[in-house]
């Protein structure tokens, strides 16, 4: 296999080392809080704000247009992605659609389950429970939540 002089292979995008051998659309769903759908769109307005192919290798991207892909990976509703396709929608404290990718999804996750439990709501404790929030039977499903209780095997008691 020969190698180009310029081609990385690990290309480092929103805080990310993604494989320089994957099209640009697959690498980019190695971030968290991107799927296939929104990988694909984000490397479609990729491709008509740099020219370069949205399914060419991440490795062969020149290095000056990491910091666009970055800029349209953190803020894809300034670019033209519809908001019925950012992750979240008229957010709570601000009303603003946003697209979270990462640690930020993970911080933003975390706020929403600990605002919902302090406010008492059905769905904030039933999550703090481990319960099912949305209607599912409990009765013969959901039952592998977490370990047994005060239950020896015969080889412990000897």
């Amino acid at each position: 296999m020969v190698e180009k002089e310029n081609f990385r292979h690990i290309v480092r995008i929103a805080g990310k080392d993604l494989n320089g051998n994957l099209p640009i659309n697959r690498a980019l769903t190695k971030i968290k809080g991107i799927g296939i759908r929104m990988a694909k769109n984000i490397a479609i307005i990729f491709e008509k704000e740099t020219q370069v192919r949205f399914d060419s290798k991440m490795g062969e991207m020149p290095e000056e247009f990491d910091k666009k892909l970055e800029e349209i990976v953190l803020s894809p509703g300034k670019h033209g992605v519809p908001p019925y396709q950012l992750n979240k929608q008229k957010e709570f404290s601000t009303g603003e659609d946003k697209h979270l990718v990462m640690n930020d999804l993970d911080f933003n996750k975390r706020n929403e389950l600990q605002r919902l439990n302090e406010i008492k709501s059905y769905r904030g404790l039933r999550l703090s429970w481990g319960l099912t929030v949305r209607g599912q039977r409990t009765k013969s499903t959901h039952r592998g939540k977490g370990g047994t209780v005060g239950v020896l095997k015969k080889d412990n008691k000897k």
